[in-house]
């Protein structure tokens, strides 16, 4: 009984072993899946890289009038929005103090001069010492410094226009009390205009002065033209960019300073650039790469890119002419996948 028991175990578990084989042989073996995707094909054609960054326009000139010490003022010479040439006097403090000291140190000058001639011709006759001579003339002296003192602080209550330029609002009213730290109003040279711009670190050895831009405005049609002067020397390290300073050309009645500037680029060029369709592409996280079709399959090929627009950009290493790119499907192709082209451009 014990040995009939044994053959039955045995049996069943060839025949549960047989069962698999027989389930295993009749099931289907699973496809890779099918992608249909776009392709392009390899070639060569002139390719620029031409961007767009905002840019300010800004007065060649431009500063707040001030008063460089506290007084009254007594009077306004200008009209607001007015066009000024440097040195004209813009405002006046109250000075009558100042120039009554002025005026008693010019009576003291005039009688100390007098007592100079007077112990000069007794020196003569041995009347006076040397010595007297010697500290009327310091007398004379110190009253000549005391004057130009006095005149260099009524000088300080004259404003006056630091460039030509033209005039902004007027912030303060006649007969108000100001300090250096009131702002009378606002001067602009805005016969010359600066353009102000930044562009990213990469384009930043292309920008030397001398470099010629192109820009425009809203609201106007022409474009200008601006040529760059100076550039920042060191890259901003929050924006990674480089600020640049270019002088436009000419005088424009429509270019207001503070306006916004659309600056156009033209950073690169190759006549003969091996381009793809930028959505080609593949960014990862050290590099960039390509899915290139051949012999059926997808090949997933590293490269290195260039100059860009907006439609291609350059491969400088990675693919050949006549290589075909996958342009599409890119996400759900797998190096297993079967690649069904539905266009070739």
């Amino acid at each position: 009984m014990r040995n009939l028991y044994l053959y039955i175990i045995v049996f069943s578990g060839l025949f549960a072993c047989s069962a698999k084989k027989e389930k295993a042989a009749t099931q289907p073996k699973e496809r890779s899946r099918i992608v249909i995707a776009d392709a392009f094909i390899v070639k060569t054609i002139p390719l620029s890289e031409n961007i767009e960054v905002a840019g300010s326009l800004l007065p060649a000139e431009g500063t707040d009038i001030r008063p460089e010490i506290t007084g009254r003022l007594v009077s306004i010479n200008f009209k607001e929005g007015s066009f000024v040439r440097k040195g004209t006097l813009l405002a006046k403090l109250f000075d009558d103090d100042l120039q009554a000291q002025l005026k008693k140190l010019e009576v003291q000058l005039a009688i100390n001069q007098k007592t100079v001639e007077r112990y000069k011709e007794l020196l003569k006759i041995q009347g006076i010492s040397q010595q007297d001579v010697d500290l009327s003339e310091l007398q004379v002296n110190n009253n000549k410094a005391d004057i130009e003192l006095v005149k260099v602080s009524i000088a300080k209550t004259e404003i006056r226009a630091p460039f030509d330029g033209r005039i902004g609002l007027r912030n303060i009213s006649l007969g108000a009390y100001v300090s250096p730290a009131d702002v009378i109003a606002t001067i602009r040279q805005v016969d010359q205009l600066k353009l102000d711009f930044t562009v990213p670190e990469k384009y930043s050895a292309n920008f030397v002065p001398g470099k010629k831009i192109n820009f425009s405005v809203d609201g106007v049609s022409t474009k200008f033209e601006a040529t760059v002067i100076a550039t920042e020397y060191f890259i901003d390290a929050n924006t990674r960019s480089l600020n640049i300073k270019a002088l436009v050309k000419g005088k424009h009645a429509s270019l207001l300073p503070g306006a916004f500037a659309k600056v156009a680029l033209n950073l690169a060029r190759d006549n003969n650039a091996i381009i793809i369709p930028t959505q080609s592409v593949i960014p990862l996280s050290h590099g960039k790469q390509v899915i290139v079709y051949k012999n059926g399959a997808p090949q997933f090929l590293p490269v290195t890119t260039g100059i860009r627009d907006s439609v291609y950009v350059q491969v400088t290493s990675g693919v050949n002419i006549g290589d075909t790119v996958l342009m599409s499907g890119l996400m759900a192709i797998q190096p297993n996948s079967q690649i069904q082209l539905s266009k070739i451009q």
